[in-house]
């Protein structure tokens, strides 16, 4: 489930409601800070926006998800939670298709 930044993959799992892996590769920012920053952002969007998306995981199922960011430039932050916001909405929509 790709957006312009960022590919979600995602697998149901029996356990917890989800668990979320972020993967900013090397190859899009050379120095560990610009990463670490990347990753800072998701994880606050993500945190700010799960509930909507944990609340329609199966009784009984695990959500894994893997985020992958896959441009070169730096986001504010709104704009990184907008796209979250908006990718987990997907992901709900796919979870309520099953």
């Amino acid at each position: 489930m790709p957006t312009e930044n960022l590919n979600a993959n995602l697998h149901l799992h029996e356990n917890a409601k989800a668990q979320l892996l972020l993967s900013v590769p090397k190859r899009r920012f050379k120095h560990a800070v610009d990463r670490n920053r990347v990753k800072r952002q998701l994880r606050e969007a993500y945190r700010c926006n799960k509930q909507q998306l944990i609340s329609q995981v199966p009784q009984g199922q695990m959500l894994l998800m893997a985020f992958v960011w896959m441009s070169a430039e730096h986001l504010p932050s709104p704009q990184i939670e907008q796209r979250v916001a908006s990718l987990l909405q997907r992901v709900g929509k796919w979870l309520n298709a099953l």
